[in-house]
């Protein structure tokens, strides 16, 4: 005969379990972490979703099919950016600098219309913001504001007019160079052949601080940075990069560079992208490029290579990053640089993978609340969040103000400023 259960025991086990797994599932850190994302704007510095509209495998450059209201195939969707508690975006309106069989021009105009029909849609969602007083405005009614931040220089195509034209679409941020050196700056992951900025390298610095355009120095090289921060009249960013200290990859930030952005006011937007922020990612990834490069030299049989490849691959399993390696980047940037001096750039929606703890926009609590972990105060957070960008633009507004009463937009172009004169026989 089967045990008799006393009604009052049972409820008093069952409340019991309850409380546990409540108690289990309350996190201190994590409650305190949104409270501070509560009151002010997270401002994300990078996040690709109109490139991945452009390229959806069902309805490619389709704003309403790519719909942000449901579950989306990446990493950004509504759902996700309020458990995120997302308050302004970045999206990046990129353009492949490797791109030849067309003008950057034309792609670059198609991704600033794929951007704003998006932002368009949804209304009671988004806004397009171009000011950190319309971030500000936004955040208080519980719309999330939408910045543009163009990648690559290569899309003006050496003409401070496109420049212009790009700023009046909206462009916020321009990130010097992409991957590919351009006729006037020198980008991280390609040759180095000016030493960093050329003269017309320069006036495109000038004229983007005159028209309050942020310059951008992720994906350039040290010689760049070091000359923007040279010539800069307003406060940079790195819109999506992390520390080389902690991972040795040409796309993260200098210590020496680090040292400087107090005097310039700058911030680096810490980065999510595993190799940046992984030593053993950022290893795996150049094995695996070596051995690509081997079987391309073994065999031209594209299928063959694919079987290798996912044979070498099975062999050597890909280490996957962490929140936490994510965090010991954000601490450095600010040992380093100090608190003003740093930011969130996550790249949602341009990375195949994501560290593990940080898969897509519903997360950002989650590194917060480590970091609440580790001791930061409210404060540090708030300026983490959004409070350093909005210094930023705010001084890049005020500096461009200036600098428009100072001098009219200029007409100097790449011939006039990096051409050598031919030289004269005797």
């Amino acid at each position: 005969m089967p045990p008799v259960r006393r009604p009052g025991v049972l409820l008093l086990l069952l409340a019991l379990t309850a409380s546990g797994s409540a108690n289990a599932q309350s996190d201190p850190a994590l409650e305190r972490a949104r409270k501070v994302l509560r009151s002010v704007p997270l401002i994300d510095g990078h996040n690709d979703l109109p490139w991945e509209i452009r390229n959806s495998k069902t309805a490619p450059r389709d704003v309403a099919a790519y719909d942000l209201r449901g579950r989306t195939p990446g990493h950004t969707d509504f759902e996700r950016m309020k458990a995120g508690l997302v308050g302004a975006q970045f999206w990046s309106i990129y353009v492949p600098g490797e791109m030849k069989d067309t003008g950057y021009a034309k792609v670059q105009l198609e991704q600033f219309d794929i951007a704003r029909r998006t932002i368009a849609r949804y209304p009671e969602r988004l806004t397009l913001a171009l000011t950190a007083k319309d971030i500000e405005r936004e955040f208080k009614r519980g719309r999330i504001a939408s910045l543009l931040g163009m990648e690559g220089g290569h899309v003006l195509e050496n003409s401070l007019g496109a420049l212009r034209v790009y700023y009046d679409l909206g462009a916020r941020y321009l990130t010097l160079t992409h991957n590919v050196t351009l006729d006037w700056a020198d980008a991280a992951l390609d040759s180095a052949r000016h030493g960093g900025l050329t003269e017309f390298g320069r006036e495109v610095v000038r004229e983007m601080n005159r028209l309050g355009m942020l310059v951008d120095l992720s994906h350039v090289s040290p010689g760049v940075m070091s000359d923007a921060l040279d010539l800069a009249a307003a406060p940079v960013i790195f819109s999506h990069s992390s520390a080389r200290a902690l991972t040795e990859h040409v796309r993260n930030v200098p210590d020496s560079i680090l040292k400087r952005l107090p005097r310039n006011g700058g911030v680096v937007m810490v980065t999510f992208v595993p190799a940046f922020v992984s030593q053993e990612v950022a290893d795996w990834e150049a094995q695996e490029r070596v051995e690509l490069q081997r079987v391309e030299a073994q065999t031209s049989d594209s299928v063959e290579r694919m079987r290798l490849m996912e044979e070498w691959s099975g062999a050597h399993p890909r280490p996957q990053a962490t929140l936490a390696q994510v965090a010991d980047h954000i601490d450095h940037v600010r040992k380093l640089a100090g608190p003003d001096h740093v930011g969130i750039g996550s790249d949602f929606d341009g990375i195949e993978h994501t560290p593990v703890g940080l898969e897509d926009a519903a997360t950002f609590p989650q590194l917060f609340a480590e970091l609440v972990r580790r001791g930061w105060s409210d404060e540090d957070l708030r300026k983490l969040a959004g409070r350093n960008i909005l210094r930023v633009l705010r001084a890049a507004e005020s500096t461009a103000a200036r600098l428009r009463r100072e001098r009219q937009p200029s007409t100097r172009t790449i011939e006039q400023l990096d051409q050598q004169p031919a030289a004269v026989s005797s």
